[in-house]
């Protein structure tokens, strides 16, 4: 996630959240964090007319955090905010990766099963996929929208 998006969650201004963790760095290594480069930061943006050449209105090239990046993150921020959202954060990527460890489980079986059993069963495999690919195209996005 980027720092912008984060701070808007943390309820804090991006520049606080961003000198909370460089002043924290070593609780950040290139796992947990990152930086964008100025092409990604660039088309990160939206578009905007005013806008000079690519990436000469960046000023600062935006943090990116990974799920480790977070967690850390209510080490730093310690306001009773901070670590509430990332209790929720954290809830979120556990059940996310819990959907996608058993969804690919369940894809898997169906492949074994189906290698086991002749064409007979072919119809049921077809269903069985055809139901798989229907989950695959979530109605829900995953994410947070901005006010």
């Amino acid at each position: 996630m980027l720092a912008a998006d984060l701070a808007v969650l943390y309820q804090v201004p991006t520049r606080s959240l961003n000198q909370a963790v460089k002043r924290n760095i070593e609780r950040f290594p290139e796992d947990f964090m990152f930086r964008l480069t100025k092409e990604e930061a660039y088309n990160s943006r939206s578009q905007i007319v005013t806008l000079k050449k690519q990436g000469s209105n960046i000023k600062y090239l935006p943090y990116v955090f990974t799920e480790q990046g977070i967690a850390m993150l209510s080490s730093v921020l310690k306001s009773p905010r901070a670590i509430q959202v990332n209790i929720q954060i954290m809830r979120i990527f556990t059940k996310w990766r819990e959907m996608l460890f058993s969804h690919s489980d369940l894809k898997r079986k169906i492949e074994k099963m189906e290698k086991k059993y002749d064409v007979q069963f072919k119809i049921v495999f077809d269903a069985l996929r055809e139901m798989l690919r229907e989950k695959e195209r979530s109605k829900y996005k995953i994410g947070f929208l901005r006010d």
